[in-house]
C-alpha cells in the first residue's frame, strides 16, 4: 500500500507514488513496521521527510498533484503561508476566506500532502484542536510533536 514508511516520533510517515507522482503522505500508527523505498520517487520523497525530522527549515520539491475544491485548495495554500513556528487558527482562515471554522478543520482533515502542506499549523482558537479527522490518540501526540519540533522550546505564537 505504501512505498515507503519513515519513522518520526510519535508516528510512522507513509508515502505513496504512482508513476512520476506522489499521490499521498500519512501518518501512521507508530507500530507500523517502516518500509524501505519501493520507487526512485518514494526514495527522494523519504529522503525529504527524513530531511524535514532532522531539520524543519526543509524545502520540498517533490512532483505532486493538489487536488480538491476550490475551497480546499484556498485552506492549503492559507496552511502553505503560515511560517514555520507560527500557527493560525481555524477560524482566522474561515474569516480570511469568508468561510466557516468547521469547514475549514475539514479541509486540514481532507489534506493529502502532511508536513508538505502543514496542516499541523493550524489550532483552534482554546487549543490544539483536531488533527486529520481526529481529536485523541497518536494523531494528537504527532501534532504536538510537530508543532514542538517546529518551535524548539518557544512557545506556541498566532501568526494574524
Amino acid at each position: 500500500m505504501y512505498d515507503a514508511i519513515v519513522s518520526f516520533p510519535k508516528m510512522k510517515v507513509g508515502i505513496t507514488t504512482k508513476g512520476d507522482l506522489v499521490t499521498g503522505i500519512k501518518y501512521l500508527a507508530p507500530s507500523t513496521p517502516e518500509k524501505s523505498p519501493a520507487t526512485p520517487l518514494a526514495e527522494r520523497a523519504a529522503r525529504q521527510i527524513e530531511q524535514y525530522r532532522a531539520d524543519p527549515d526543509v524545502h520540498f520539491d517533490l512532483p505532486m498533484v493538489i487536488e480538491g475544491t476550490e475551497l480546499q485548495k484556498a485552506v492549503w495554500r492559507a496552511m502553505c503561508a503560515i511560517p514555520r513556528g507560527k500557527t493560525r487558527t481555524y477560524g482566522d482562515i474561515a474569516r480570511e476566506l469568508g468561510g466557516d471554522a468547521r469547514d475549514v478543520g475539514q479541509c486540514c482533515g481532507d489534506n493529502r500532502f502532511p508536513i508538505v502542506i502543514p496542516c499541523h499549523r493550524v489550532v483552534a482558537a482554546n487549543g490544539l484542536g483536531g488533527f486529520g479527522h481526529q481529536t485523541s490518540g497518536f494523531m494528537m501526540e504527532a501534532k504536538r510533536w510537530l508543532l514542538a519540533h517546529e518551535c524548539g522550546a518557544d512557545a506556541f505564537e498566532l501568526t494574524p
